[in-house]
This record gives C-alpha cells, structure tokens and sequence, in this order.
C-alpha cells in the first residue's frame, strides 16, 4: 500500500475560513484567560511506543539492506567516502541509517506542514497571520510585531498567532501555573548547552546502562553530562528524568 497524503472532501470558500478563523481565535481568547494550559496540549509518547518501535524497526532494516545494496543509498556512500579517523568508527549500516532518518525527519516536516492545509488550503499560514489582529494572550497588537504560528493541539487545527513575547508565555505556563517545576529548568539548560530532548533521553540510558542507538564516544560523554546536569538541577534520577520525557512528549 502506497502512502496517500490525507485530503480534506470539504471545500471552503475565502469567507468561510475567515469566519472560521474568527470563531476559532475567539475561543483561545476566552481560553487563554480561563484555562491558558489548554494552549499547549500534547498527548503522551506512551501512546505512540508501538507504533514509534514499528517505525524505528522499518528504518533499521531498511538503512542496512540500503548498505549493501547496489542502489543510490549505496552509491551515495560510495561518491561520499569518510575522511581519516572516520572510517573505522562509522559502519556503513550506521551512515545509511543517518542518512534514512534524515530523509523521514525531512518527510516528517513536510507532511506536517501540509496539516495546515487540510482545511485552509496553500495560503493557511497567511490567512491565519491575518484573521488576528492581536495575541490572545498579551492583548498586544500583531501588526509590525514578529508573528509566531502556535498549535494549541497537534491534531490537525490550524496554529493560533501569538506575538513573540506570548509564545514564550505559553512555552512556560506550565512553570508559571506550578504544573510542571521542572520544564522551565530544563529547557534553560537545553538551550544554554544547544542540546535537544533526544540527547537527554540518550545520556540518562547511557548512565543507566540501557540499550541505546550507536553514538560517537563524544555524542555520548556529551549526552551524559546533559543528564548529570539535569538530574542535578531538578533533584530527579535518571529514570525519573525518562519517564518525565515520555509524560511530555520529548
């Protein structure tokens, strides 16, 4: 079965998604004041691990069979051949399997953006940055401020604009409400040492001895001392800092 991008059977015309729109930011607006948490809702990891454990399992397979192919996997590590130092430490299973993951992260991006076009269609980005005149929650006025396309819900409905200064309100709310002590924190350090979420996961298995994906012994000192850190800042271990990842989607 070939992957068909879904496709919405509902046309609306140029006025239709106005009003929609105008609908839409009027009940964040009056959410925003009443339960601002609900402006930044993800559903749990746990909820995906079958199907994220398939899809790891496809890439697996397919960057190795890639590897010692004759196809243009193979023939695209043959044109690019690893410089000195390099070549005893990256199997080509591992290059291919880089390679494919980048490949899905780009698929990824595109076939979430095309989300936004289920209903609005090519120029959702630009309907949504006009049908608001100001951020739901600073009540600031858009126009000549940097507008930030926010979703509230990834599940399909259109991002809300805030203003530069009201995302990062929605970003911290959950610190700000004293739902979440430690996502504030955590992010402050994921942002001064230019790490991600994945490296942090990485380093609290690599301290836990658990099995993890093939990392460079500089990716991994690198990735452990994040969890050090981490686990030194919030007071958690390193099995509380996973199972507080998995919680938030990261």
């Amino acid at each position: 079965m070939a992957y068909r991008r879904p496709e919405s059977t509902v046309r609306l015309t140029k006025d239709q998604k106005r009003r929609l729109l105008a609908r839409y930011f009027d009940h964040y607006q009056r959410l925003a004041e009443q339960q601002p948490a609900s402006l930044n809702v993800k559903v749990s990891r746990d909820a995906y691990n079958d199907l994220l454990d398939q899809v790891g399992v496809l890439l697996l397979v397919a960057s190795r069979d890639a590897a010692v192919g004759n196809g243009a996997i193979r023939k695209f590590l043959d044109a690019n051949p690893l410089p000195d130092g390099l070549k005893e430490l990256l199997p080509d299973d591992f290059r291919a399997f880089c390679l494919v993951l980048n490949a899905l992260k780009q698929w990824v991006s595109a076939e979430q953006a095309a989300t936004d076009r289920y209903l609005l269609g090519g120029t959702a980005r630009q309907l949504c940055r006009q049908a608001a005149a100001a951020c739901v929650l600073t009540g600031q006025p858009l126009d000549g401020q940097t507008v930030e396309l926010h979703h509230p819900v990834r599940d399909g409905r259109p991002p809300i604009p805030v203003s530069r200064a009201g995302h990062a309100q929605i970003e911290g709310q959950a610190q700000a409400s004293g739902a979440d002590p430690h996502l504030e924190t955590l992010r402050r350090l994921k942002r001064e040492g230019n790490r991600s979420w994945v490296q942090l996961r990485l380093g609290c298995q690599a301290l836990l001895a658990q099995p993890i994906a093939s990392g460079s012994p500089k990716v991994l000192a690198s990735a452990k001392t994040f969890a050090r850190k981490a686990a030194d800042l919030t007071g958690l271990t390193h099995a509380q800092l996973i199972a507080w990842l998995d919680a938030n989607g990261f």
